[in-house]
C-alpha cells in the first residue's frame, strides 16, 4: 500500500524586499561605476527589481531623465502633481517628456476625498507645510510605489547638509516593505550638472535664471541669493528641509493631525 503523501504547507514570504546588507552589497558592486553604468545595472539587469524614477521635473531633473532615457525610455517616471506647481514646471515636464522620448510618465494626484477633508480651501501649506506635503506628495507616492521594488531619485550631496552623506543605494524607511532607494547622482556637484546640461544641450527649467535653483510647489518656493544653500528657498521661514518623501515628517509639528483644522492662534499666511 502506497504511503500517503503529506502536503507541504504553502509559504508566503512577507519579509522585506531588500535589507541593509543588500544595499551595502550593491554599494560595493557599483562603487566604481559611473551613473550611466549604474543605471544600466539597475534598469536593464534589474539588480534592484522592478524600478521607477521619481522626478519633480525641477531645476536639475533633466540630467537624470536624460541618463534614464539612454538606458530605457520606457522606464516608469512618477510625477507628483500636487495642484500647487508653477505653470512653468508643468510646461517643462511636457517638454522634457517629448524631447527625451519618455513613454511611461505617470502623473500622481492627491486623493480628492482626503483633500476635501483636510485641505478644503487649499491653504494648509500656509500653516502646516508638513501636513500639506503628506496629503499632496507622501500619500500619493506611497500608493504608487506599492508596485515597485525600488525608486530612482535625483538627490545630490551638494544640495543640502541633510543629503551630504547619502549612499548610492539605501533602504526606503517610509514603510516596512524594504524597497531600495537609488541615488545615481549623489556624488555629482553643481559643475558636473552644468557641464552635462551644456554637453547634451538640455533645456534649463525656465525659473532657474530667475533665481530658483531648487523648485517645488509655488507657495513654498522662494528665490535664493547667490552663494546660499540651493535648497534654502524651500519652505523659507520653516524648520523644514524635505517634503517627506525622502524623510519622515515630524508628527509632533503643530497642526499635523488628521482633523484638518487650523491650530489655535494660527492664521493662514498669503
Amino acid at each position: 500500500m502506497a504511503e500517503a503523501q503529506v502536503r507541504q504547507p504553502d509559504w508566503i514570504d512577507t519579509g522585506p524586499r531588500f535589507t541593509d546588507s543588500d544595499a551595502s552589497r550593491l554599494n560595493r558592486m557599483f562603487g566604481k561605476a559611473d551613473a550611466l553604468g549604474m543605471l544600466a545595472g539597475v534598469i536593464k539587469d534589474r539588480v534592484a527589481g522592478n524600478v521607477a524614477v521619481v522626478s519633480s521635473f525641477g531645476a536639475e531633473s533633466a540630467v537624470l531623465l536624460h541618463l534614464v532615457a539612454q538606458v530605457d525610455p520606457s522606464t516608469p517616471v512618477l510625477f507628483l502633481d500636487t495642484g500647487k506647481h508653477f505653470d512653468e514646471t508643468l510646461a517643462y515636464r511636457d517638454e522634457l517628456v517629448r524631447l527625451l522620448g519618455l513613454t511611461d510618465l505617470r502623473v500622481l494626484s492627491p486623493d480628492a476625498d482626503v483633500l476635501a477633508a483636510k485641505d478644503e480651501n487649499g491653504l494648509r501649506w500656509s500653516w502646516d507645510p508638513d501636513g500639506c506635503c503628506d496629503i499632496r506628495k507622501v500619500e500619493p507616492l506611497a500608493r504608487a510605489l506599492a508596485g515597485f521594488d525600488a525608486s530612482i531619485t535625483g538627490r545630490k550631496a551638494f544640495q543640502s547638509s541633510t543629503r551630504a552623506n547619502l549612499p548610492r543605494f539605501e533602504i526606503d524607511t517610509s514603510d516596512a516593505q524594504g524597497r531600495l532607494k537609488v541615488n545615481p547622482l549623489i556624488d555629482w556637484d553643481a559643475d558636473a550638472i552644468a557641464s552635462y546640461f551644456a554637453e547634451h544641450n538640455l533645456p534649463p527649467h525656465p525659473l532657474v535664471e530667475q533665481g530658483y535653483p531648487s523648485i517645488g510647489c509655488s507657495p513654498c518656493t522662494s528665490k535664493v541669493a547667490d552663494g546660499d544653500d540651493p535648497r534654502s528657498g524651500r519652505w523659507k521661514g520653516w524648520d523644514k528641509t524635505e517634503c517627506g518623501i525622502h524623510s519622515v515628517n515630524n508628527p509632533d509639528v503643530a497642526g499635523n493631525g488628521d482633523d484638518g483644522e487650523l491650530p489655535p492662534g494660527y492664521e493662514p499666511a498669503f
